[in-house]
């Protein structure tokens, strides 16, 4: 089975302005799951530090939407033990980490050990998906405001995946300078309502409920990513 990462650059998930992304993650885990089987998502609101209201809006989407069964994952606030959340990442098909504090939500998946058992179920098949924060932490190089809010800064990512991401590229345009200064030799700048399709860690196009994703090359080079085969 290909391991599938749809990287989201940002969106009102409670407005669902990025439903139409939202529906084909949705139909990927359909076709993915057993025969019979409803798809099950686990939302992780860790970088809003565990927000119920924003799992109350992915809920909306994914279940009354798309019929998807959607389950929370809560690492701070010592509501749900390690291990229990262990066992949920273990039956997700879709694994969706929520917008918010790029680098609590690293810290937090790191210090509880977290992010292996997240990658491993990505290896075996679940989706691996996520809005802004949640989207480019995977990424080699990223570009947020995490330490102060509308300072934004480059910062390392996990590396899962190779090279620079920042979401919401409608609002940072200055991102093409700043990779062009950080000496990055590839970029990925995601819209709000866009999101990159990977394929084994390969890109095959880009995806879009309004917005649009590009590449940047080592010399600013600005192209924009054609959307893939639905």
């Amino acid at each position: 089975m290909k391991k599938i990462f749809i990287p989201i650059g940002g969106g009102e998930i409670k407005n669902k302005t990025t439903a139409p992304i939202d529906g084909y993650i949705c139909k990927l885990a359909r076709e993915r799951a057993e025969e019979g089987k409803r798809p099950y998502a686990l939302f992780f609101p860790t970088a809003s530090h565990d927000s119920n209201p924003y799992f109350n809006s992915f809920r909306k989407t994914y279940t009354s939407l798309f019929d998807v069964k959607a389950d929370i994952a809560i690492l701070t606030k010592g509501l749900m033990t390690v291990e229990h959340v262990e066992e949920k990442i273990d039956k997700a098909d879709i694994l969706y980490f929520g917008g918010g504090d790029t680098l609590f939500l690293m810290k937090v998946l790191s210090e509880t050990g977290i992010k292996e058992k997240v990658l491993a179920a990505y290896r075996r098949g679940a989706i691996l998906t996520g809005l802004s924060a949640g989207a480019i932490c995977w990424f080699e190089d990223i570009y947020t405001d995490s330490f102060v809010e509308g300072e934004y800064m480059p910062y390392k990512g996990y590396g899962v995946f190779k090279g620079a991401a920042t979401p919401h590229f409608n609002l940072r345009k200055e991102f093409v300078s700043v990779a062009k200064e950080q000496g990055y030799s590839l970029s990925y700048a995601i819209e709000d309502n866009a999101a990159l399709l990977f394929e084994d860690g390969e890109l095959k196009g880009a995806l879009s409920s309004g917005g649009k994703a590009f590449t940047l090359d080592g010399e600013g080079t600005v192209t924009e990513i054609p959307l893939a085969e639905q």
